[in-house]
């Protein structure tokens, strides 16, 4: 069978990757892709389509695709898969209904309300006026979200109320975020650790895939502004077995049940961005409406069972047969380079060196904002690679993917020296 995979970032790549070691695939065209994809073994890129709907139908069509995963939120909340189910396509992914719960913060934080699902305690505006005067009566630290699409950078953690004033000000009044910020959801400030738990749903049941969780700031020690992600790694220890078993009793399975009984139910992946207070108490911090990025890296490199078979299986509802979605037991980490300036301004255009043509088995590196042109592979955008490996321990994990950094570089060259720095400290302890 050929899949077509949409998208042209790192989570792209690895989805794409991992669906071509299926042994019922035979190719998988990436929608627009990148250099890393287009150099992949069984994969082919198709550049110019990935934003015209009606192209995208009629290429499925004209090269017999029998199954197409949706990669990014953008195309999800536009309501591509509406569209491929109008044609009678194969599609995964959530309709536009149900992919609100990442298009808008306020109608998940709505919902979480009406089901009474863990989250921070909120108000929603659309007005500045008592938007700052709520932020002076509740204090700081206070998060500011824009309502709307952001590409995950429409988050600020405001530790004092003149930096929340100035990001109310920045959505509602300067227009920093477009159409995504002209409302602003103000929410409370929760204590703990934070976790990425992704699941599959095919409507009614949802499987968990391997736990993670990914580094947001740009800088270490957790410093610096909020990104897409500079690296994540899986499983994460603060997800013990009692607080996944939390999880999905309190949070995931309300949520499905819940969308279902709402009318937009829910089939896709799913991703929770969780805080686990220290009593290991599960919230909501937000929800996507697809992969995570970079989560999706480390996962992909410890998945074990066959992607495609599973989300065949989501799409005939028949995920209450399958026990466990199958993982290597070892760690991953997957450590994002980006280009200097991310998330603000940045170059593209700079040559990258040191990229192999093929890595060992446990390695990967996996390519995000790449391009290929007569001087090679170059930068095209503001995360470029992440680079990913297994490990016995995270500890050993941590230390093969940055020895994979290590072979890496190109001008303004950035990185993070501190992925899955609270599990090595865990692990650190445990040794004592």
């Amino acid at each position: 069978m050929n899949v077509l995979v949409i998208g042209s970032g790192g989570r792209e790549h690895a989805l794409a990757f991992k669906a071509s070691q299926s042994t019922k695939v035979q190719k998988v065209y990436v929608a627009p892709g990148n250099a890393g994809t287009e150099l992949e073994p069984k994969l082919e890129n198709v550049p110019d389509i990935a934003s015209d709907f009606d192209a995208l139908v009629n290429f499925v069509k004209e090269n017999t695709v029998s199954l197409t995963i949706v990669g990014p939120e953008a195309p999800l909340v536009q309501g591509i898969v509406d569209r491929f189910q109008k044609e009678g396509l194969a599609i995964f992914g959530p309709t536009s209904g149900a992919a609100q719960l990442e298009g808008s913060k306020s109608f998940t934080k709505d919902f979480l309300a009406r089901h009474n699902i863990p989250t921070a305690s909120y108000q929603t505006f659309t007005e500045i006026k008592p938007a700052l005067e709520y932020v002076k009566t509740k204090g700081a630290p206070i998060v500011i979200k824009a309502d709307g699409l952001a590409a995950g950078k429409g988050v600020i953690v405001a530790t004092t109320v003149q930096e929340a004033e100035d990001a109310i000000k920045d959505m509602l009044v300067d227009n920093a975020f477009g159409d995504a910020g002209s409302r602003v959801v103000v929410e409370d400030f929760l204590v703990g650790e934070e976790a990425s738990f992704i699941v599959m749903v095919d409507g009614t049941t949802a499987v968990p895939f391997a736990t993670s969780q990914d580094h947001k700031r740009a800088y270490d020690n957790d410093k610096g502004p909020n990104t897409g992600g500079m690296g994540a790694y899986s499983p994460a220890p603060v997800v013990t077995a009692e607080v996944h078993r939390r999880v999905m009793d309190e949070i995931i399975n309300p949520t499905v049940k819940g969308m279902s009984d709402e009318g937009n139910s829910y089939t896709g992946f799913l991703y929770a961005g969780l805080m686990i207070n220290a009593e290991g108490a599960p919230y909501v911090i937000e929800y996507n409406c697809r992969f995570g990025d970079p989560e999706t890296q480390p996962i992909m490199l410890r998945l074990q069972s066959d992607l495609v078979e599973l989300i065949e299986c989501a799409n005939k509802k028949e995920l209450h047969t399958i026990n466990e979605i199958q993982f290597d037991t070892r760690a991953a980490v997957g450590v994002v380079l980006a280009s200097g300036g991310y998330p603000k301004a940045y170059t593209k255009g700079n040559i990258i060196s040191g990229l192999r043509s093929t890595y060992e088995e446990g390695t990967k590196v996996f390519h995000a904002g790449t391009a290929k042109n007569d001087d090679g592979i170059v930068t095209s955008g503001g995360r470029v690679l992440c680079a990913t490996a297994l490990g016995n321990t995270v500890t050993e994990a941590h230390e093969n993917a940055y020895k994979l950094v290590d072979e890496i570089a190109w001008t303004g060259m950035e990185y993070r020296n501190d992925i899955a720095y609270l599990a090595i400290d865990r692990e650190e302890k445990e040794m004592e």
